[in-house]
């Protein structure tokens, strides 16, 4: 097969001095089925485009292979379009059999393809897209965060499907994943790029060993930084009471020393200081390299959350609930019936349009946090009295403005929401943009940072992690575990579910 080669590659964009990637170079196998991991806003789907050429550059990137790219691109005026009349434009040359073989092993209907788009699911139009890009022939496909959006079972689909795939790179945070349909990873690391075989937990591993061994080295490399730190100053305290002698002297204390003993200690003095000159360069050169031990280690900070107590012990309970919208006479749902107490994790599951965001807006209307007028309920939905909510939203779109004008919105201390995001891995180089400038899981951030920083009895987070980077998601497994704070979540990440949930409610 042909390789993809990148060689001293150096890009950045014009709004920003710092480089996303500065002289890198790897070499990847077009019929590798390669997943690409790093932190939000290190730049994993601008190295896609750089592939399409949709960039300028420095350096070179060389390969033998049409590139294909997932997500297609739709328009506000493809909405009323069908797939059928949508495909040329995303893959000319494309035929129809094709794509309806790919249907067929990803388990749905070629009737997808003569529906309007705006008809689809999140999933549908997934799916409908994987097809689209898997009919061709010879391509290398660059798929960019197929999972986000979908549902356990879509998402099962389709990790199964990408499994008996190869020839592409896969984008996604989900590890679950990444290890079932990865043959490699490339990994943005702080300070380096790393290309190894394995998926992303045999990645891991190797990380976690590399890094034990790097903190065990540096370890002993601190003792001895701090021993050459000390020679160097005592070399230099040496030149500089050298260079002090040679002007001026005391008759009475040095009665044998002569005027011309100025010309001799001058010249001994500038060899001290050239000798001083070359050990510091050595000796710092030795500490940079020793210091640099721990360039590539992740430095995932705790994060910290104060979740307030509620005097009663159940703050939430549904019994026989069923939710309808008022322009509708069918139920959303039907006869739910579940509890949240104190110190409860429970994960709301189930498909696409199965009404869990709905049941979370009917939530926030009992507590009157916000105005659902259009939903109408029958059964039984109770809050416990004055219960404060901090709340995730699964829509980013209402950002906007500044990080300091965001902070003041929602009355959280400004100073303390930089320091939550920076622990979030944001570059300080972000915050003096526009919230609409960041990446999706940049702004997923945000709404994470702001809701960590809101006092509550009961955290409702609505799809938290979709675009998060693997890193900040283990970090968010840590604060839960070790805060436990009262939360009602959705989430189709499995591994964050196993482990965070205390009960799971099916919708």
């Amino acid at each position: 097969m042909a390789q993809i080669k990148v060689n001293d590659l150096t890009f950045s964009y014009e709004s920003t001095f710092d480089p996303i990637f500065e002289h890198v170079s790897f070499t990847i196998d077009t019929s590798w089925k390669l997943g690409f991991i790093g932190r939000n806003g290190k730049g994993k789907t601008t190295f896609l485009n750089l592939l399409l050429g949709k960039y300028e550059y420095s350096g070179s990137i060389s390969a033998d292979v049409r590139f294909d790219y997932f997500p297609y691109r739709i328009t506000s005026d493809d909405e009323e379009k069908t797939a059928d009349e949508l495909m040329d434009n995303w893959k000319p040359d494309v035929e129809s059999w094709r794509v309806m073989c790919e249907l067929s092993e990803l388990q749905v209907d070629a009737e997808l393809l003569y529906r309007p788009i705006r008809t689809l699911s999140f999933g549908e139009r997934t799916k409908v897209m994987l097809a689209v890009l898997f009919a061709g022939e010879n391509d290398f496909l660059l798929i960019d965060e197929p999972t986000n959006h979908l549902d356990k079972d879509a998402r099962e689909v389709v990790k199964s499907y990408l499994a008996g795939k190869k020839g592409f790179i896969l984008v996604s945070h989900d590890r679950d994943l990444l290890d079932a349909c990865v043959d490699h990873v490339l990994v943005l690391q702080r300070s380096s790029i790393d290309v190894q075989s394995g998926n992303f937990s045999s990645w891991w591993e190797n990380k976690e060993r590399a890094d034990a061994f790097a903190k065990a080295e540096n370890e002993k490399h601190m003792k001895e930084i701090g021993r050459l730190k000390g020679a160097m100053d005592q070399s230099q305290r040496w030149a500089t009471k050298g260079e002090n002698t040679k002007i001026g002297y005391d008759p009475l204390k040095e009665h044998d020393r002569t005027k011309n003993a100025r010309t001799y200690i001058s010249s001994k003095t500038k060899k001290m200081e050239s000798r001083v000159k070359v050990f510091e360069q050595r000796m710092e050169k030795q500490i940079a390299e020793k210091e640099g031990l721990l360039n590539d280690i992740e430095q995932v900070r705790d994060l910290r959350l104060s979740p307030m107590q509620h005097f009663r012990d159940r703050v939430l309970e549904a019994r026989e609930l069923s939710l309808r919208y008022a322009d509708s006479d069918t139920p959303v749902f039907s006869g739910l019936t579940f509890e949240i107490r104190n110190g409860e994790r429970v994960f709301l599951q189930g498909k696409n349009g199965c009404g869990k965001t709905s049941l979370i807006k009917a939530i926030m209307q009992s507590a009157g946090l916000s105005d659902a007028e259009n939903i109408v309920l029958d059964g039984t939905l109770l809050t416990a009295p004055h219960l404060k909510i901090s709340y995730i939203n699964q829509d980013t779109s209402h950002l906007h403005g500044d990080l300091r004008m965001h902070a003041f919105e929602h009355g959280i201390d400004y100073s303390m929401f930089l320091a939550v995001l920076r622990h979030l891995a944001l570059e300080q180089a972000q915050f003096e943009k526009k919230i609409e400038e960041f990446s999706e899981g940049q702004k997923k951030k945000v709404l994470i940072a702001t809701s960590l920083l809101t006092p509550a009895h009961l955290y409702i987070w609505d799809e938290p992690l979709n675009y998060v980077d693997v890193f900040s998601r283990m970090q968010l497994e840590k604060l839960i575990s070790t805060y436990q704070p009262t939360m009602l979540i959705v989430e189709h990440d499995v591994r964050f579910t196993e482990k965070m949930a205390t009960r799971t409610v099916k919708m």
